[in-house]
């Protein structure tokens, strides 16, 4: 039997023979493509070389791909355990040609692949073909001799492949297998054809054509082929199991799980679910995915939570789903070595997840089993699936999940009126500075020449005011101007935009932002005075100053991210920055509060750098050398062939296409400003360089000054003496609440004597002066059990704040409520109050209203006796 881990490697080793380069599988979140959620098959790293947009060095290619279905479009998460091969999770092999080989090479290569090098009986598959693909059907029965009574030519619907409405398209020539008569089903094409008989497990991609709005389909000037077979489907066909469950990627690690759960079922529904859902997590969180409510993080957040909720199922009420995570890369870490890599990272992420969504999970299930025993009929409400949303942290599938186990449905109709307000403000369109939209088409492409100049002369290729297309602009109206070269640096990577300003013959235009639009860099800001024309020369003149402080926090940021993975791991990885002229902003993956002593560290990494004065030093080199020297590639971007490597030295070494100081000792100094959590897994550290840093130390050292100087110590001695102060301040404090305690309960005993007798009830109101909250309501404790049955309200003033403290004895609390004692009085000195039944607080603002609010009590307290 061959393993799922030699299936792989004969699938990459046998497409290299053919003169493919193998390409390692991309991120599960696919770079600059906001059209995906998620890497979803294996031609996603490679649609911008199929759409002629790119180049590289092969035309061949093979990858194993690891691929996500679960949110968006392509959604299997609510089949996931129930069926045989849907998975949240899975690898798809795959071969590629970039106008290379076509149809008859692709044919030939997945024959011979098939019969040969895994052997599989040719009478078990069975082949389809678009059915107007006269060529691959010539290919199959005439050149690889397919018996013609396991062929079909089919529809469009199957066998006719597009990447859009437009653009791409091309026949696909798809590969079954048999699993034999004893499996229900029927062959592709026929009406039994939904049947298990039958399993796709290889489908070939002809791109061929390019089809125009139209739909008039003309032939590409370079066809291309982009293949798909699921490892864990053919998996199951060599490992002759049926159902891909039972395959060695999975069993080992639902041994795990029926381990940990003490049980021996490994066929259990929920054992399946955990163990589709560990790889997904896993990897996502590998790929840079966090917990979050929103996006990606959401369907993460889904995913997690419907894995925990099955283990419950099984029996796992503590924290088990981390645990998951070693398994899992000792099944799949040789192929994915990233994962082992992050498995710290992925099992800390998991573990606070859980126990995040432990605390409210049997509350939830509650709530539900209560709602589902008072239904009427066979629906949840609406109320209750967003109830169990909004404040259980239920996903809206994981509660279909439970009713789809309980033969329910639920009120989506319900759900999405209750969610409208959400979904409303989810809405708001992405809108940019100056007219500037991202459905903007702008043509053209401009040349940067800012890495070696601040200023230069460029043509402006196109204006736009309102997002429009002008011919002019004109003085005290605000635009974009667009040159065919310029020397400011446009928004990119966290860096902002450079500003400054462009000039011709009587002619000011200042630039206050500058951002990319397709290849066009749009410069916008403000005409001055004059006017500008497209196709006029101008000069470009970019602030020197604000670029070069911009430099100095950009350079400084590699240097901390550097430290950051020194200090605290090489889990961390850039999750975001924000680098101006002010001050750097780096956000990173880390899962708690950076220490002070880790910061100082930090710190002093990077102004030890900063002192060496390494030269910042650029090469460009081929994105895969890069890779290979060890330069840091930042999580989610889009690199071209050729890349931009930045090293300071040995310390620091990245892809970055930003601007730089020249050597690391122009930074001058560095200090951090602050360390925050702004998200499940992501910290924040924001920081200062050169004359910032230096005056935020000389503001430091000021206050220090004058701390020195009002505890009248000398500035190395100010810590041990504000250390004697505090503690000194925290005697007296307690002093003074003992002396008001006792004044208090002096002033107690003293006013239990003017009780009044109502009823058989002792009723007291007074106002007490000097004391606080604390000592007042001791005194009502002392009172109440002196007097015995009794109604009370006590009272002090403080700057003219009124505090009030009302009981009642426990004997007298069904007819007398100390919170309406308390709130009777409280709105006659403009307040308000309440509390339970024996001790209530409340206040006021009118203290030249309290004594006749506590005159009225005796007489309160008598109607209430009387009722």
């Amino acid at each position: 039997m061959k393993t799922s881990a030699e299936i792989r490697k004969l699938f990459l080793d046998f497409f290299a023979s053919k003169g493919h380069e193998i390409v390692a599988s991309s991120p599960l979140v696919p770079a600059n493509d906001p059209t995906l959620l998620f890497t979803n098959a294996g031609m996603v790293q490679f649609k911008e070389l199929f759409l002629g947009q790119e180049t590289r060095k092969y035309t061949r290619a093979t990858t194993t791909q690891r691929c996500v279905r679960a949110g968006g479009k392509h959604n299997d998460l609510e089949n996931v355990g129930y069926t045989a091969r849907h998975h949240t999770f899975f690898e798809m092999l795959g071969n590629f040609s970039f106008g290379d080989y076509f149809k008859r090479e692709a044919i030939q290569y997945a024959w011979e692949f098939l019969t040969v090098t895994l052997a599989l009986p040719p009478e078990k598959l069975w082949v389809t073909v678009f059915e107007e693909d006269d060529e691959a059907a010539d290919i199959w029965l005439k050149e690889i001799g397919i018996d013609p009574q396991r062929f079909s030519r089919i529809g469009a619907k199957d066998n006719f492949w597009s990447m859009g409405d437009t653009g791409p398209c091309g026949p696909c020539s798809e590969i079954f297998y048999d699993h034999g008569a004893d499996v229900a089903g029927g062959p592709p094409g026929t009406p039994e054809e939904d049947g298990d008989r039958y399993i796709e497990i290889w489908n070939l991609v002809f791109m061929q054509f390019d089809r125009s709005a139209d739909g008039t389909l003309t032939p590409l000037p370079k066809p291309s082929v982009d293949t798909g077979m699921g490892l864990e489907r053919l998996a199951a066909v060599l490992q002759h199991q049926h159902n891909n469950y039972d395959i060695d990627l999975f069993q080992r690690l639902i041994k795990a799980i029926t381990d940990l759960a003490g049980i021996s079922d490994t066929s259990h529904t929920s054992a399946r679910v955990v163990a589709d859902h560990i790889r997904s997590c896993a990897f996502m969180i590998t790929d840079g995915v966090q917990p979050s409510n929103e996006g990606r993080g959401y369907v993460l957040r889904r995913i997690i939570r419907r894995a925990i909720r099955h283990g419950h199922k099984l029996g796992l009420k503590e924290a088990f789903f981390y645990k998951l995570v070693a398994p899992l890369v000792a099944e799949m870490g040789d192929a994915f070595p990233e994962l082992a890599k992050a498995q710290p990272l992925v099992e800390r992420a998991l573990k606070l997840e859980e126990e995040r969504f432990a605390d409210t999970l049997d509350n939830g299930l509650k709530i539900l089993d209560q709602a589902i025993d008072a239904m009427a009929d066979k629906e949840i409400p609406g109320e209750t699936v967003f109830l169990l949303y909004d404040t259980y942290g239920f996903p809206i599938d994981l509660t279909a999940d439970i009713a789809r186990e309980r033969d329910l449905t639920i009120d989506i109709a319900g759900f999405e009126r209750h969610m409208e307000a959400q979904r409303n403000r989810a809405r708001s369109a992405s809108q940019f500075g100056g007219g500037l939209s991202e459905s903007l088409v702008i043509d053209g492409e401009t040349v940067f020449t800012g890495y070696d100049h601040t200023q230069q002369e460029g043509k402006i290729t196109a204006i736009l005011v309102d997002g429009e297309n002008v011919a002019q602009l004109h003085a005290g109206q605000q635009g974009i101007i667009v040159l065919d070269n310029t020397p400011f640096y446009a928004e990119s990577g966290g860096q902002v935009g450079d500003l400054g300003e462009i000039n011709s013959a009587g002619a000011h235009f200042t630039v206050t932002d500058t951002r990319k639009q397709g290849k066009a860099f749009t410069h916008i800001g403000d005409c001055k005075h004059g006017s500008f024309e497209v196709g006029q020369t101008v000069l470009a003149h970019v602030d020197e100053q604000n670029r070069q402080a911009t430099a100095l926090n950009h350079s400084a940021t590699h240097l901390m991210h550097a430290a950051l993975r020194e200090v605290l791991g090489d889990h961390v990885t850039q999750k975001g920055s924000l680098v101006n002229a002010q001050r750097l902003r780096f956000d990173f993956s880390h899962f708690e509060p950076v220490t002070p002593e880790q910061l100082r560290e930090i710190e002093r990494l990077v102004n030890q750098q900063i002192r060496v004065n390494h030269a910042v030093e650029t090469r460009l080199m081929p994105i895969e050398k890069a890779r290979e020297s060890g330069a840091m590639a930042l999580f989610g971007e889009k690199y071209d062939d050729e890349v931009r490597v930045l090293s300071m030295g040995e310390f620091s070494v990245e892809l970055c296409g930003g601007t730089h100081v020249g050597r690391t000792g122009d930074i001058g100094v560095f200090k951090i400003l602050s360390e925050v959590g702004i998200a499940s897994g992501v910290r924040r550290i924001e920081a200062v360089t050169g004359d910032t840093a230096l005056n935020y130390i000389e503001d430091s050292e000021n206050r220090l000054r004058k701390i020195s100087d009002l505890v009248k110590a000398k500035a190395e001695n100010v810590e041990d003496k504000t250390a004697q102060l505090v503690q000194r301040t925290r005697q007296l404090e307690k002093e003074l609440e003992s002396l008001k305690a006792k004044l208090a309960s002096s002033a107690g005993q003293d006013l239990a004597a003017e009780a009044k007798d109502i009823q058989g009830v002792k009723v007291l109101a007074a106002k007490l002066d000097g004391v606080d909250a604390k000592a007042l309501r001791d005194a009502v404790d002392q009172l109440k059990n002196k007097l015995g049955s009794t109604a009370i309200v006590l009272a002090t003033v403080e700057d003219s704040k009124i505090t009030l403290i009302a009981g009642v004895s426990k004997d007298q609390t069904a007819k007398i409520r100390a919170g309406d004692l308390v709130a009777h009085v409280a709105t006659q000195v403009g307040g308000k109050g309440g509390g339970r039944p024996d001790m209530a607080q409340g206040g006021g603002s009118e203290p030249e209203n309290l004594s006749k609010a506590l005159d009225s009590v005796t007489d309160w307290v008598a109607s209430k006796l009387e009722n």
